[in-house]
């Protein structure tokens, strides 16, 4: 099985032609498992297919470093365009994926080399129209006594903190804090992945406002543990940032893993996340469904 490895700002994922690979669905859970493994595998935050679709350009089937399915991810997608274009999949700068029913816009930004302007290029950054963020509790889901969940106290280890909760197609808790670069993640992290109230884990985004144009974040993923960025996961700490007043529209998230720039036009509710997409590198892995180990052995 052929892969390519690549990331955007550290949120490294292994990427597979779903077009060229046919890959059992009900084994691709223990392959994520395999293949994300940093000591035995290839080492990721987790695995994505890159499939035809009737319902967008390309599908992004995806799948955590646990081997669970997810719904959405912001560096992930982003990675898929530049994929798509670099490998002449398409040679539109403009195009659609749908990962988990939603359909997403992205504008590829193409470098070409300066001295062949008629070289097609490579794609260095991508711009991706998110959508809206989704904030009824019950569409998060998050346990909740009203319709959202803006600023509330959440107890977490005998100690209370405030969240606010978002969905950009995977839940989010969004919490302020100072102190956020000397937190210690892997205990925290998985508190409030598991937390009663959230049914389906959630991702949760811990975020320290440096001005009005700038934050940092740490995130803990669900399903992968820490990660260097979250796409999607900078989206609803925009959108947090906004609803508590903390920010402005457009602004800047520093993550270990480099920057994304967020922007929320809240006259058409949508997010727009621009940030860089890299190929790591590419490889190729030894998987065998049952039925082709029993051609090998014939």
């Amino acid at each position: 099985m052929v892969f390519t490895k690549m990331e955007g700002c550290g949120n490294d994922y292994i990427y597979v032609n779903g077009f060229d690979e046919k890959i059992p669905k009900d084994q691709k859970p223990e392959l994520a498992r395999r293949l994300s493994d940093r000591h035995f595998g290839v080492g990721g935050d987790g695995l994505i297919f890159i499939n035809p679709s009737d319902a967008a350009d390309f599908e992004m089937e995806m799948y955590n470093a646990d081997g669970s399915p997810s719904e959405m991810c912001g560096n992930g997608i982003r990675c898929v365009g530049k994929y798509v274009y670099d490998k002449g999949m398409t040679d539109r700068t403009c195009i659609s994926v749908v990962s988990a029913g939603k359909v997403k816009y992205l504008e590829l930004e193409v470098e070409r080399p300066k001295d062949n302007p008629s070289d097609r290029g490579e794609v260095t950054r991508v711009r991706v129209n998110m959508g809206s963020p989704v904030l009824d509790a019950s569409q998060i889901p998050v346990d909740a006594e009203g319709d959202r969940v803006i600023d509330e106290a959440i107890e977490v280890d005998g100690q209370e903190y405030r969240m606010t909760c978002v969905s950009m197609g995977n839940p989010h808790a969004v919490v302020f804090k100072k102190g956020v670069a000397e937190m210690n993640l892997e205990r925290v992290g998985p508190l409030f992945e598991n937390h009663k109230r959230f049914p389906r884990r959630t991702n949760t985004e811990f975020v320290e406002v440096i001005d009005r144009q700038h934050v940092f974040m740490r995130v803990w993923e669900r399903g992968t543990g820490e990660t260097l960025a979250c796409g999607t996961g900078c989206c609803a700490t925009a959108v947090a940032c906004i609803l508590n007043g903390l920010t402005d529209d457009r602004i800047t998230v520093k993550v270990l893993g480099g920057e994304l720039e967020i922007e929320w036009d809240r006259d058409n509710d949508l997010i727009y996340m621009t940030g860089p997409a890299v190929t790591v590198f590419e490889g190729t892995y030894p998987f065998y469904t049952a039925s082709m180990k029993e051609e090998k052995n014939v």
